[in-house]
């Protein structure tokens, strides 16, 4: 097969073939569904949770060429797991090429998720020369620590952890902190306008100067995504010093999330971020939403997490990215691993 299907060993019965499409997004959500409780899944995550058909139908839709980018695994016809590859590049020239696999617990264990993986991983090595990154590129796959078959794989792999993000989530936006009176003199907060933008982008931009592993955010995307309705920014003066950019979940309006928080570094640790972050979640609720989420770098070494909490955020799951060299792999299949 074009895709690279052929040749990958799999139990009789089993088979690859390419995603078709909108008749194929009820079958992925179904196996994300059967996936959940093996994998202790945070259905209300923000970073990955348990995905409609739509929101899978809308993924798809955002990616290069889906149908030679997606693989489905099924059993009889019927499918049972399938795996994504998505890339972009980083701040410091890195192209990073994802690939991410869901397979439903009754069929692990029989060599399918070594498959799986080899397959997205050939994949990505034509993708690259296609591509020409070679020199730059390198190959990751994300795990949450509760997917324990997943991680086993990988490690076997050859993957090793590069970094994790930790999600929390604020219970109940009716309990937020009253207003404090902390902000330094002269500094006032609001909303965020059109004319604002370039300056919110360059503020949050510029806080993950020194930070790795972070994605290129050009102008030209800040300004497509952008929804200001619960957005806020503090000024000293003529200058933007921090910004709160919380957004509604679309597909489930009850959920706010806190997209970024960022103070420009000269003015951390002044009561600025707890007040944009109060503001922006106080906007979120009157907007309808009853619960907070957001996402933060367990290695920050301004430790925002601590303000988080401090306002009632409580810790949920751990997301980790996983990296491997870019090399030809001389055979990684290894019996016995639990998602094999």
């Amino acid at each position: 097969m074009s895709d690279g299907t052929a040749g990958q060993d799999l139990p009789a019965g089993f088979g690859f073939r390419p995603y078709r499409g909108d008749e194929d997004h009820g079958a992925m959500a179904a196996v994300r569904r059967g996936c959940a409780e093996r994998d202790r899944v945070d259905v209300h995550s923000v970073v990955e949770g348990l995905p409609t058909a739509a929101e899978i139908a809308e993924a798809s839709a955002k990616s290069e060429e889906p149908a030679k980018n997606q693989i489905l695994v099924v059993l009889d016809g019927s499918v049972v797991g399938y795996s994504t590859i998505r890339w972009w590049q980083e701040r410091d020239g890195t192209w990073l090429y994802l690939h991410r696999g869901h397979l439903l617990p009754e069929h692990r264990g029989q060599g399918i998720g070594s498959a799986m993986l080899s397959w997205a991983e050939g994949r990505i090595r034509r993708i690259v020369e296609q591509h020409g990154t070679a020199r730059t590129a390198v190959i990751g796959a994300n795990a949450t620590t509760s997917e324990q078959d997943a991680t086993a794989l990988l490690l076997a792999a050859g993957y090793r952890r590069v970094f994790s993000l930790v999600e929390l989530e604020l219970g109940d936006l009716r309990q937020l902190p009253e207003p404090g009176s902390e902000l330094p003199a002269g500094t006032r907060t609001g909303p965020i306008g059109t004319s604002h933008y370039r300056a919110a982008w360059r503020t949050v931009v510029d806080s993950y100067a020194d930070t790795g592993f972070t994605q290129r955010w050009p102008f030209r995307d800040f300004v497509d995504n952008a929804d200001p309705t619960c957005w806020r920014a503090a000024w000293i003066g003529p200058d933007m010093v921090g910004v709160a950019l919380c957004s509604i979940r679309r597909h489930d309006r009850s959920v706010g999330e806190v997209e970024e928080l960022s103070v420009r570094t000269d003015r951390q640790r002044l009561g600025i971020g707890r007040a944009l972050l109060l503001d922006g979640l106080r906007s979120l609720r009157e907007q309808g939403a009853t619960t907070a989420r957001l996402f933060t770098g367990t290695a920050n070494p301004h430790r925002s997490y601590d303000l988080y909490e401090s306002v009632g955020f409580r810790r949920q799951n751990e997301y980790v990215r996983y990296r491997k060299p870019l090399a030809r792999s001389t055979g990684h299949r290894a019996s016995g691993h639990p998602q094999d």
